[in-house]
């Protein structure tokens, strides 16, 4: 690869950061949005991607953008989707580095007693047990790396009670749980283990919230779009590549010491 001077532009793609450059990563819901931000990122370090999700258009059409990763359908709360997925992985890659448990949803908006078991169950089957999941197959590869990185995809709502999101804040406060716990228990072993909690992330994914949660409360919807950016001290959203960056971080050789974290991506959210 082409080395670029520090900062040209301000670019963060256009640097180079240690330990990258031939790594084998999994970025799961890599398709698009976020996840898709973190993949080429890293593929513009030199990583190998490996990506899955469940929009196979969104899935061919990033794998040529990623120069032909792996790109797998792949739902990451159904254990056998996820189980022939890092199969894959295993034997194109022959074996794994580092994993984004990225994957997630919105889930429902509405109040506690008006919300579905099935709404309930879905929202903590992807957001949390999928995440599971995929550690589950991808800590014995990384273990025979030698050690890495799993970096676990939190939220602003891991540190604030959600009024009318109750199961994805629920999800997500068991995320940054299942990052500390997998921080202690993986140190011996070399990996490490940190949460990236994104705020309030531009585009239609956010806008869909704000106009549910709109709807939810009979306030208008430019009202509630001022609401939440007067909750951030920096009165403005996060972009995908500002979660982009620090995940790249701590995957690479520059996050070497930084483990059992949950480091917040968002402005600093002061409330929810």
């Amino acid at each position: 690869m082409t080395n670029h001077k520090n900062g040209s532009n301000g670019n963060p793609s256009a640097m180079l950061l240690p330990g990258l450059d031939g790594k084998r990563v999994v970025v799961t819901a890599g398709a698009s949005g976020i996840g898709f931000a973190i993949a080429k990122l890293l593929h513009e370090q030199g990583v190998r991607v490996a990506i899955c999700d469940i929009d196979s258009a969104a899935l061919d059409k990033a794998s040529l953008d990623l120069g032909g990763c792996i790109a797998e359908k792949a739902d990451v709360s159904d254990n056998s989707a996820v189980e022939a997925f890092f199969y894959k992985v295993q034997n194109e890659f022959g074996g794994l580095d580092a994993l984004v448990n990225n994957a997630g949803i919105a889930g429902p908006t509405g109040n506690l007693e008006d919300l579905s078991p099935d709404d309930w169950r879905r929202c903590i089957d992807v957001c949390l047990t999928g995440q599971f999941l995929c550690a589950r197959q991808a800590i014995p590869m990384i273990k025979a790396s030698g050690g890495g990185a799993i970096v676990n995809m939190a939220s602003a709502a891991a540190k604030h009670g959600y009024a009318y999101r109750t199961p994805y804040s629920a999800a997500k406060f068991g995320v940054v749980g299942l990052t500390q716990s997998l921080a202690k228990e993986l140190g011996p072993d070399n990996i490490r283990v940190n949460a990236v909690l994104p705020g309030i992330i531009e585009g239609p994914r956010m806008e869909g919230v704000i106009l549910d949660r709109a709807e939810a409360t009979g306030v208008n919807i430019d009202a509630m779009r001022n609401t939440y950016l007067k909750s951030i001290s920096l009165r403005r959203m996060t972009s995908p590549k500002d979660v982009a960056t620090t995940v790249a971080f701590l995957v690479s050789d520059l996050g070497f010491n930084l483990s059992g974290q949950s480091l917040g991506v968002d402005g600093n959210v002061e409330t929810l």
